[in-house]
């Protein structure tokens, strides 16, 4: 089964495919490291089996779906042909959060200190976002931390 040292990989097919399916990481690194010799991170195979999945026309919708909708969140491409995105998106559809800041009046008509409250409370949640915070519960508090800063300050 081996040439040289090297797998075969027309030989370990069903291995190919088991790690693919169960996402075997230890296994997928071994199988690289004996067909290439090179050494793969857990997350460089991890990212690899899931873009690998993506492409595998032999694998179910439903694990090809979960490895572009996987795959997407990190910011990484996916491999899933046009065809198929619309309905991966319906199974594993992507949660998107966000943090709104509106400051109103009672006449409805927003007066400079409104504007400038809003100002305040929108810069804390960009600062949050250039953090790299994306946790909707530490970003309102912060909004309400500024917001009571704000309050003092007049």
């Amino acid at each position: 089964m081996t040439v040289n040292d090297r797998i075969v990989p027309e030989l370990h097919g069903a291995e190919y495919r088991r790690c693919l399916t169960e996402l075997d990481v230890q296994a997928m690194r071994r199988l690289h490291h004996a067909a290439t010799g090179k050494e793969l991170s857990d997350a460089e195979a991890l990212a690899a089996m899931h873009y690998a999945r993506t492409q595998a026309g032999s694998m179910p919708l439903r694990l090809r779906a979960y490895s572009h909708s996987w795959l997407l969140e990190r910011e990484l491409p996916s491999g899933l042909p046009d065809a198929l995105k619309p309905m991966a998106d319906r199974l594993y559809p992507r949660q998107v959060t966000a943090v709104g800041v509106a400051v109103g009046t009672i006449s409805g008509v927003k007066t400079p200190l409104a504007k400038n409250l809003e100002k305040v409370m929108s810069d804390a949640v960009a600062e949050m976002y250039a953090d790299g915070v994306t946790d909707t519960t530490l970003i309102k508090s912060r909004m309400i931390e500024a917001y009571r800063r704000f309050k003092k300050s007049m």
